[in-house]
């Protein structure tokens, strides 16, 4: 009974010390807003805290209401803190929740970028629907990259790049209130994984990746995980991760593998990775491409060589080179990461060093070469060449009937090539036309307009019907817009070999006189002011009994 008043009066001494220096007597949890630490507070029975501080204007009653779950009132928080007027409390005060009163809801994942063909089922009613940037994934979810690749963004900041071929299930997404802990449950069946995970916050949050053969449990780290039949195997980038088999894991350092081996007698085994290769420098921002990266020699033959979007994190290109060199071509304008890993034995990758690059590609002007200024073509589909002055560009025409190009009525599809013909056949008439060059997705340059005289053809001539009165045989056909006359052909052989009466005519109808019992055929084509005329139309047959 003695020890016990001794330690009583010992502790209270110790926090009426800690107040007379000004320092509250929870100083040893003093952190900033938004984080927390497992606390022991006299009247929480050893019960884990989340610590939040109030943030200039806010009550003490809009952060209850706002971190608590229904269960739980600012009455008994104001208890639990041994508060008597919360309107004492300002900017600054800190409040000391028990991590079981925080209010928990699901906060889904988010695509932040896609390339290629990737699934998403829903959790809820199994369908299957295509994965695009923004689509929101949320507890249940599956995701499956087939041939594509995905980079999903999770609420608390954290990154999950799916490798193609690969499973993903999100099994909890939970949130503590607005405290920022998560806790994150995924579970990937099959393929890879690589993760950035934001430090979690001790007391509560939680990440882990379970496979079929083990479990990876992180607290704050970059990390590969892949996983198939004979197992899954980890690579640790930075920080540490508890991994092996369920209630066997192991902690593994940043700079070491560890593989789980599928089947009863699951073995885990840890291996130092083959160190991060060293890439020669390159210049900041790439005006041209292609260009070579190289690396200094080391011992291994083999390299995984990974392409990302700084912004997006979208996985731009993955695959396996050798040597000591790679040629940099086909981005676009913007950001990257190239990270660069040694292969071990067993082909697995090793630490990364990471090349932070921009690629700036500037178009250039195309030489224009046919049709000249001012030439006039009888085809409907003239064929337009240039030369390209740039490297790594695409080019397409454009034709317009004025000279700003205000409305285009004609392209061609954009590609690496110097010669295109238009989108769609020309009707006749004057035309302007350009090319402009792309070059890293967002640099343009454009030609000088070029004039262009299309006289082209009328469309052909088509019977609409024929009449028989007597020995008289009447033909009808239809009108041509631009056709100012018509000339028609009549024969006794359906290929028109031998013509025995021609004429042209003004109207759309035409009278024709017969002899009985005998086989005749018609055709017409269309006639203008100019060159322009039409193809003959096809042949229709006659005959006056």
């Amino acid at each position: 009974m003695t020890e016990y008043r001794i330690s009583y009066v010992t502790k209270a001494c110790l926090i009426l010390a800690l107040l007379t220096l000004g320092m509250p007597a929870w100083a040893e949890l003093s952190i900033t807003r938004g984080s927390a630490t497992t606390a022991i507070n006299p009247a929480s029975n050893l019960m884990p805290e989340w610590t939040y501080t109030l943030r200039s204007g806010e009550s003490f009653a809009e952060a209850a209401n706002d971190l608590l779950a229904k269960s739980y009132s600012p009455g008994q928080l104001l208890q639990y803190n041994s508060i008597q007027n919360p309107a004492t409390l300002g900017e600054g005060d800190r409040i000391h929740i028990p991590l079981s009163w925080l209010k928990r809801q699901p906060d889904p994942a988010r695509a932040s970028s896609v390339s290629g063909n990737v699934q998403l089922i829903s959790g809820i009613d199994g369908r299957k629907k295509r994965l695009t940037k923004d689509t929101l994934i949320r507890v249940g979810d599956e995701v499956l990259s087939g041939t594509g690749a995905a980079t999903i963004t999770l609420a608390d900041g954290s990154e999950v790049r799916l490798s193609p071929d690969s499973r993903l299930i999100f099994n909890r997404l939970t949130q503590y209130g607005k405290s920022g802990m998560v806790d994150t449950r995924l579970r990937l069946s099959r393929g890879e994984v690589h993760t950035r995970v934001k430090p979690v916050i001790s007391g509560g949050a939680r990440f882990e990746i379970e496979t079929p053969s083990a479990i990876a449990a992180v607290r704050g780290t970059a990390f590969s995980l892949q996983t198939g039949p004979e197992g899954t195997s980890l690579q640790v980038i930075e920080g540490v991760v508890d991994f092996g088999a369920p209630n066997q894991n192991q902690r593994i350092p940043a700079g070491y593998s560890a593989t789980v081996s599928s089947g009863s007698h699951s073995t885990l085994s840890i291996r130092k990775m083959p160190p991060a290769p060293k890439i020669n420098p390159l210049p900041p921002i790439l005006t041209q491409l292609p260009a070579e990266m190289t690396w200094q020699q080391n011992p291994a033959t083999s390299y995984r060589l990974d392409i990302f979007e700084t912004d997006s994190g979208l996985w731009v290109e993955s695959r396996k080179v050798s040597g000591n060199s790679f040629n940099i071509s086909r981005l676009d304008n913007g950001p990257y990461e190239i990270h660069l890993a040694a292969l071990d034995q067993q082909g697995m990758a090793g630490m990364p060093d990471i090349l932070p690059i921009e690629v700036d590609l500037q178009a250039s002007t195309a030489s224009l070469l046919t049709p000249e200024n001012g030439d006039s073509v009888n085809d409907d589909m003239p064929e337009f060449r240039w030369t390209l002055n740039g490297k790594n560009e695409v080019a397409r025409v454009e034709i317009a009937e004025d000279e700003a190009f205000r409305n285009l009525v004609a392209t061609s599809e954009w590609a690496p090539e110097t010669t295109a013909l238009p989108s769609r056949p020309l009707s006749p008439g004057q035309y302007y036309w350009r090319v402009v060059t792309e070059a890293g997705g967002n640099s343009v340059a454009t030609t000088q307009p070029r004039k262009l005289i299309v006289n082209g053809t009328l469309p052909p001539v088509r019977i609409i019907s024929i009449n028989y009165i007597d020995s008289q045989v009447r033909v009808f056909w239809q009108k041509v817009d631009t056709a100012v006359s018509y000339r028609m052909q009549l024969a006794e052989e359906p290929g028109f070999r031998n013509v025995i009466k021609e004429a042209t005519l003004p109207d759309t109808t035409a009278a024709l006189r017969l002899i009985p019992g005998r086989r005749y055929f018609v055709r017409l084509k269309a006639l203008s002011d100019g060159p322009l005329q039409s193809r003959w139309g096809p042949g229709r047959e006659l005959y006056l009994e």
